[in-house]
Order: structure tokens, then C-alpha cells, then sequence
């Protein structure tokens, strides 16, 4: 192949003159990228930073240098610093400082959130009416399994039958969502009480519409929940509606490790609107508790009038300290400057597939912009083998069955021609049939 590839009008110039124009090309100068690597597996795990690897050594020194004192000598103090985390990741999902927290893992958050919240239905054991039929909760059967797992588990451990009170929106063509069938769904069944949904569908990439759902689910008289960990970093919420009252989303999870770049195992983060502080969490655990008497070791919990209160065990130190600097990035650039970046590059993406790959080939990821999240769903019969062999030329990307091809230009260090290189490699596996010298799909993480 050659650079100026006449007539499909993208040629390598073209990216560079959109890299030359891009208002956050300084930004990769921070990450660590793979050398010889085109890396587009940034919402599995974002690449470390110069300033999430600096937050780490400093709290690395702090213990070293304070141990113990570090819980209130340090700068910031270890003891409040699952809410110090939680006040800088608010702005990004629109929410007070009060209602966000850095806390536990996403299933854990989920375990937590839905047990709680499940606990203030009538029809459940703790519930004001526990004589009463059993709530449903209403996701999607498209979700990553974790959420169904946790789900089915609170379920379990209440005595109602998942099978019945777990409801499965369906997907009309095996990609995406709609969002009128949720509403249909919740016409449908007068006993759903939570609403969980994801933000941005894994394999798809399909953002939904957060707020069209909280509307749907509070006219029924139901919680909405969301699992954001496929779009926060990467798209601009407005889960507490800035902080209104009577409004905005009840509760979100996600994790910290895709694009807030914090890192493998990084801690996670929780959102709890304010009208609801004060409830007690499923999983009550001691760190969770109101500080200000948390070290009085009563036996009775009494807990924190914030997000606050759902977090469980211990600050993880080592693994939330990269949070501080990995979001120092984000914050600097602006939520919305990363999202224009990101749909700029996800554009770009899908005109060079069109262009450029034949027709074996389709995109999975919706072409709105309103409907489209941070990373675009390339799909053909031998996805997997186009994968293994993007990986062995050097492209990091990921496989999702049954035919997805995953790639994700992170905008804070993926460069339009590293796009543009993405789809040259494509298309020379495919033009050689190099992808066939791969054995089919048996299994395992891609």
C-alpha cells in the first residue's frame, strides 16, 4: 500500500494534518505507548501516565516515609481519600462532590447498590411491605454478565426467584438497545422498581440515552441505575443533573481502569444521588461509616451522610493513588474536549472502514453521535482471526463473539494516524487472507 491511496480520499497526509490540528495531541506525550504498538484496547485498559505513575510513588514514599501516619499525615490524608477521589471524578459525571465516592470493585458496587435499594422495595424481607409480590429489576439481555450475575445474587439472597424478577429487554438485531422497548417493558411489568441499564453497551458501543430512561423509570415509579464503566472518561454525564434535587439518575457504578487510565485492578468508583444519602447500605462495613465517630468503634454503623457510606473495606491505597493522577489528564483537558475528540475519531474510523474495507465487513457501533460511546464495533465472519492477526502485526485490539472486532482510538493518546494505520492493516490481512492461516476461535481472553 502506499500513502496517498487515490481515490478513497484519506490518505496518510490527511491524518497528520489532523493530528497537526488537534487541540490534545500533547497529551500522549504523557502515556506510555507500546513501542511499535498501534494500541486500541483502551476501553479494556487505558495505558499508564506519567502523572498516575507520579500520584502512586508519591503514596508509595508516603508509606514509606509516615507509615501509619499517612492516615492523617499525608497530603492528602489517607483516611478521607476515597472522597478526596470522589470530589475530583464528580464534575466528569455530572454530580456533587457528596454523591460520588471511589470505592471497592464495579461487581461489588453492584452487589451493594442493588441489595440497597432492593431493601427499600416493598416485597422484599427489609423492605416497608415485605408481604408484598417481589420487585423486578429490568436490564438488558445484551449487558456484560457481571451486572446479571450481582443481580441474580442479591436476588438469591432474598428469596426471589431471579428467574421470574430478573426482566430482559431484547435486542431487536443483536447490537443495540432501544430505548422505547424499555419503556414498552416497564408498561409492561407494574412490578419492576429498579431500572438498570448500562451508559455504553460493550460490544456494540451504543451510548444510551441516560436521561430518556431515568425519565421512563421515575413515570413508572421505579430507580434508575446505570453501569458507566464503558464510558466514563469518555463521555460527558449528567448523572445527578448538576446537582438537582428531584432529578437525575439514583445510582451508578463503573471502573476505574478503561478510559480513566488508572490502571489494571484500579480501584472503582460509585454515584449515589443525594435524596438518598442516609439510607442504610446492603453491604455495610466499617469504612463506610460517618467519620467523624468511625474510630469510636461502636458496634451499631453509622453511616456517612454522603456516597460515602457504600464503600465497605479499607481504602486500597496502591490502587486508588493513580486515580488522583490518571483524572489530572482528563480534568485538564476538559470532558467535553475529550469527547469531541473521540467522536472526531471515531468518525474517522468508520469512513476509512467504509472506504476502504469491502463488504465482509460492517459497523456495529451506531453512527449518531448521540447514540455512540468511545469505540466502534468492527464486525466480519472471521473476527477473531482478523484480531489475531492485527495483534501479531503490531494493532492491539479485542475480540468479542461472534464477530466483533473492538477498537477503541482512546482520544488522550491515539493519534488519527494511528487510525488511519489500523485500517491499513486491516485491509492488508484481508487482501492476502493472511487472517485464514489462524486456527478458529476455541476460547480464552482476547
Amino acid at each position: 500500500m502506499t500513502d496517498t491511496n487515490a481515490g478513497d480520499g484519506h490518505a496518510l497526509a490527511d491524518a497528520r494534518e489532523r493530528d497537526a490540528a488537534d487541540p490534545l495531541r500533547e497529551y500522549r506525550d504523557h502515556f506510555s505507548v507500546p513501542d511499535g504498538e498501534r494500541y486500541m484496547d483502551g476501553n479494556s485498559l487505558g495505558l499508564a501516565s506519567d502523572t498516575a505513575l507520579a500520584t502512586l510513588e508519591r503514596v508509595v514514599d508516603e508509606w514509606r516515609e509516615l507509615a501509619i501516619r499517612g492516615w492523617e499525615a499525608a497530603d492528602p490524608d489517607w483516611f478521607h481519600y476515597g472522597e478526596h477521589l470522589g470530589d475530583l471524578l464528580a464534575p466528569l459525571v455530572g454530580a456533587r462532590e457528596s454523591e460520588v465516592v471511589v470505592a471497592n470493585s464495579t461487581t461489588v458496587n453492584i452487589h451493594t447498590l442493588i441489595g440497597t435499594f432492593l431493601d427499600t422495595l416493598p416485597g422484599t424481607p427489609a423492605g416497608p411491605d415485605p408481604t408484598a409480590d417481589p420487585p423486578a429489576v429490568l436490564v438488558n439481555d445484551l449487558d456484560f454478565p457481571t451486572d446479571h450475575y450481582a443481580i441474580r445474587g442479591q436476588f438469591r439472597q432474598r428469596g426471589i426467584d431471579p428467574d421470574e424478577q430478573l426482566v430482559a429487554v431484547e435486542s431487536r438485531d443483536g447490537r443495540t438497545i432501544e430505548e422505547a422497548d424499555i419503556e414498552a417493558a416497564l408498561r409492561e411489568r407494574d412490578d419492576v422498581g429498579i431500572v438498570f441499564m448500562p451508559s455504553v453497551l460493550y460490544r456494540s458501543g451504543q451510548l444510551l440515552d441516560i436521561d430518556r430512561i431515568t425519565a421512563a423509570a421515575h413515570d413508572h415509579g421505579a430507580l434508575a441505575g446505570f453501569d458507566c464503566a464503558h464510558s466514563i472518561g469518555a463521555v460527558d454525564h449528567a448523572l445527578g443533573d448538576a446537582g438537582a434535587d428531584d432529578e437525575g439518575a439514583d445510582f451508578a457504578v463503573w471502573c476505574s481502569y478503561k478510559y480513566l487510565n488508572a490502571g489494571p485492578g484500579a480501584t472503582a468508583g460509585l454515584y449515589v444521588h443525594g435524596r438518598h444519602h442516609g439510607t442504610t447500605p446492603a453491604l455495610a462495613g466499617w469504612w463506610g461509616n460517618d467519620k467523624s465517630t468511625q474510630f469510636e468503634m461502636r458496634h451499631t454503623y453509622e453511616g456517612a451522610d454522603t456516597a460515602g457510606a457504600w464503600q465497605i473495606g479499607t481504602v486500597p491505597m496502591l490502587s486508588s493513588a493513580p486515580i488522583e493522577g490518571a483524572t489530572e489528564l482528563v480534568r485538564e483537558a476538559g470532558i467535553d474536549a475529550v469527547r469531541e475528540k473521540s467522536l472526531a475519531l471515531t468518525d474517522y474510523l468508520i469512513e476509512l472502514v467504509d472506504d476502504r474495507l469491502g463488504d465482509d465487513f460492517a459497523i456495529g457501533t451506531p453512527r449518531e453521535h448521540a447514540r455512540r460511546g468511545g469505540h466502534v464495533a468492527i464486525e466480519h465472519p472471521e473476527g477473531y482471526r482478523v484480531s489475531e492477526a492485527l495483534r501479531d502485526r503490531g494493532v492491539v485490539v479485542d475480540f468479542r463473539p461472534p464477530n466483533v472486532v473492538r477498537v477503541c482510538p482512546a482520544p488522550l493518546y491515539t493519534r488519527y494516524e494511528d487510525v488511519w494505520h489500523v485500517v491499513e492493516t486491516i485491509e492488508e490481512i484481508v487482501e492476502s487472507d493472511v487472517h485464514l492461516e489462524y486456527e478458529p476461535r476455541d476460547g480464552g481472553v482476547t
